[in-house]
């Protein structure tokens, strides 16, 4: 077998090519719920999955129930398949895997039953590359490995995502959604759904009904206060620093902090670029063209010297944020200082 990419998986799913043990490893969970739910909802249909589909979890799994589970033959269907979630939570990592000769798990893994589909759900890491059984699992399963998703990605991620449902939306709109719910591809997909609910198949998506289906605001965001940063806006920047302190669960401040970090370091990097044309600069930086003039504007308004500084200071308040420096001001009142500091 071999290690495979997401698509790749998914289309032999589809097309009923199936491997006799998966492991379904990463940091992001999005893709591993995608295969493993697939593959209980779409190999067995509702009458086999009566006798032949186990969903267990790791932590309330031992491994010799589990490879009894597995060692089974199908009763009136092809396949039997065990799916095992949250597997990083498996006392078999952690108490025998490596401890036991011979080991049991290791022993299926080497002669998995063709007629059995076994699936680990191994979330939020990978599986030490090393290890006996890891070896064993390239040789004759399916790994597939869930990276995270940069945060400069999620606006082409939604787009995608949209567009492949037959939505289109628009740049200011897909970097809102971004910048307001960050990385974890789940709960991204999860708000993009609720605007499919509300939009037909050929709509475009604005800022406006991002603001009504997933409730973001659209004054008081962290992208709103990253373009009053740049232009030097003082009253728009305080504005949403009191709706932020006002409003701390939905703005948390380390959810801001780096917002703001990964900003300034795009207006960094922007100054260094030899060639500031639209196209050339949003390849290099990794952002939407649409955005190349709100960095040109900061670029302006914030000489090298000052972004530099700028990233100092957001260093800075990180840690204060953390109770570095005896700090007992509010979050709320920590980031007011440090907009009032950035812009003078």
């Amino acid at each position: 077998m071999a290690d495979k990419g997401f698509d790749e998986i998914l289309r032999d799913l589809k097309n009923k090519i199936y491997s006799p043990v998966y492991l379904l490893q990463g940091e992001e969970a999005y893709y591993i719920d995608q295969i493993s739910d697939y593959i209980e909802k779409h190999v067995l249909d509702d009458m086999e999955k009566e006798f032949n589909q186990t969903v267990v979890y790791g932590r309330d799994t031992e491994t010799p129930v589990l490879l009894s589970t597995a060692k089974r033959y199908p009763m009136m269907a092809n396949y039997s398949v065990v799916i095992v979630k949250e597997a990083q939570d498996l006392r078999y990592w952690k108490k025998e895997s490596g401890k036991i000769d011979p080991d049991p798990m290791l022993l299926y893994v080497n002669n998995p039953l063709s007629s059995t589909i076994l699936v680990f759900c191994y979330k939020y890491d990978t599986l030490d590359k090393r290890t006996k059984f890891y070896k064993s699992l390239q040789k004759h399963a399916v790994i597939f490995e869930s990276k995270k998703i940069y945060d400069n990605k999620v606006p082409d991620w939604v787009n995608s995502y949209l567009q492949s449902r037959g939505v289109k939306i628009k740049p200011q709109a897909a970097q809102l959604i971004a910048d307001y719910l960050g990385t974890d591809l789940s709960k991204v997909a999860n708000e993009c759904d609720k605007l499919l609910l509300n939009l037909k198949k050929g709509e475009e998506v604005g800022v406006e009904q991002v603001e009504s289906y997933i409730g973001i605001s659209k004054e008081f965001n962290v992208f709103e206060l990253n373009t009053a940063l740049a232009k030097r806006n003082s009253e728009k920047v305080f504005r949403i620093a009191n709706y932020f302190k006002a409003n701390s669960k939905a703005n948390p401040f380390v959810v801001t902090m780096g917002q703001l970090y990964s900003y300034f370091t795009k207006v960094l990097m922007y100054h260094s670029l030899p060639d500031k044309s639209k196209g050339a600069a949003a390849a290099a930086m990794g952002v939407n063209p649409f955005f190349i003039s709100d960095y040109e504007v900061a670029a302006r308004n914030y000489p090298v010297a000052k972004v530099v500084r700028v990233i100092g200071l957001l260093k800075e308040y990180d840690l204060k944020s953390k109770g570095f420096e005896n700090a007992s001001v509010s979050e709320g009142d920590l980031l007011r200082e440090l907009l009032y500091k950035i812009m003078n």
